[in-house]
């Protein structure tokens, strides 16, 4: 757990608030607190090394699911990019930058239609806790034929808070917020069960892997178990449960055969409700 320092600050009590929502079980109450203190202080470079999910600068993870929608394909890098200009309190963090990529074949035929584009921010504290320090999102909206950056949050800004998004040493039952951004971002974990086997097509079979539960009270419903193999270097299988159950499985670090632009489609900003 982190040390407490009520002398800097305490921004993270949100974790406590919110344990027993209607979106999830209620999860034993984590007291982990932020404090700049307990982070290499920027500009530094923030490693991050937890067994379960190391993301180690250069390495790649490919995802794949078929839906109602089609087929879809995610992949998220761990990039070189360092943000270390966050405001108060959390001013003196260097948080890694993770591009994730998410495209669909409405067909299924090979050529594929980036949705969404995303760079995510994490940062571990010396007590291997990894910390979730925000996203910049762009994502197209099918229905309405624009684009849209909902969701995208900044920690110290307009009130948001960062959170937890994997534990050092994760037990059965503790829960914990992930991040705090009221209406906009308010996502929710908590550690299922240790030692898990996942059979991955292709890869074998894994041991010990962690299982977690994620929601958020925004979209009620949506909910994601996710697998964690530390044998397998970290996110292996994502279970989505929304009506029916979408196996989004890892397939290897590239992407298979076939057409991923990396630009959005060109179309205009959605507009303002």
């Amino acid at each position: 757990m982190n040390k407490i320092n009520k002398n800097r600050f305490a921004v993270a009590t949100i974790v406590v608030a919110v344990m027993s929502i209607s979106g999830g079980a209620t999860a034993a109450n984590l007291d982990i607190d932020f404090a700049a203190d307990d982070f290499p202080e920027a500009p530094a470079i923030n490693t991050i090394n937890n067994q379960y999910w190391p993301l180690i600068s250069g390495t790649s993870f490919v995802y794949a699911a078929k839906t109602d929608d089609g087929c879809e394909v995610n992949k998220v890098t761990v990039t070189s990019g360092i943000k270390d200009d966050f405001g108060e309190p959390y001013e003196t963090i260097a948080a890694l930058e993770v591009e994730d990529l998410e495209w669909l074949s409405a067909e299924c035929d090979d050529v594929y239609v980036l949705m969404e584009k995303t760079t995510d921010r994490y940062a571990q504290d010396d007590d291997g806790n990894i910390w979730y320090m925000g996203e910049d999102t762009l994502a197209y909206d099918d229905e309405e034929e624009c684009l849209t950056d909902e969701g995208g949050w900044e920690p110290g800004v307009d009130d948001a808070e960062a959170g937890i998004v994997m534990l050092d040493t994760p037990k059965k039952g503790l829960g914990y917020q992930q991040e705090y951004l009221e209406d906009e971002a308010e996502d929710m974990g908590k550690v299922l069960n240790v030692n898990v086997a996942v059979d991955i097509e292709n890869f074998g079979p894994f041991t010990d892997c962690l299982k977690t539960k994620e929601w958020t009270p925004l979209e009620r419903g949506h909910v994601e178990h996710k697998f964690y193999c530390p044998t397998g270097g970290g996110l292996m299988l994502i279970n989505e449960l929304h009506g029916k159950t979408v196996r989004v499985e890892y397939i290897g670090q590239t992407l298979p055969a076939g057409t991923f632009p990396t630009d959005l489609p060109a179309v205009g900003a959605c507009p303002e409700e």
